[in-house]
């Protein structure tokens, strides 16, 4: 769903750096609606405006580690 939006962040992620670097930047519709000192601060405040699912936050800091996230998990044996 926020597919655009993704995309949009890392195509400008080296310019948005030099603007925003350390911020957590709101992006709607493929541009930046406002940038905040907090991930949850930058929930809080763009939900009251917009649904939750409609915008991306994003912390913005350079390099593609800091927009990719592994997740591990353990498969648990004899679980039915």
């Amino acid at each position: 769903m926020l597919d655009q939006e993704f995309l949009y962040y890392k195509e400008h992620q080296r310019e948005l750096v030099t603007k925003y670097r350390g911020k957590y930047l709101v992006v709607k519709d493929q541009k930046v609606i406002d940038c905040y000192e907090s991930e949850i601060e930058a929930v809080i405040e763009t939900s009251k405006v917009y649904d939750l699912g409609t915008f991306l936050v994003q912390k913005c800091e350079p390099g593609q580690g800091n927009y990719t996230a592994i997740f591990h998990s353990r498969v648990a044996q004899g679980c039915e």
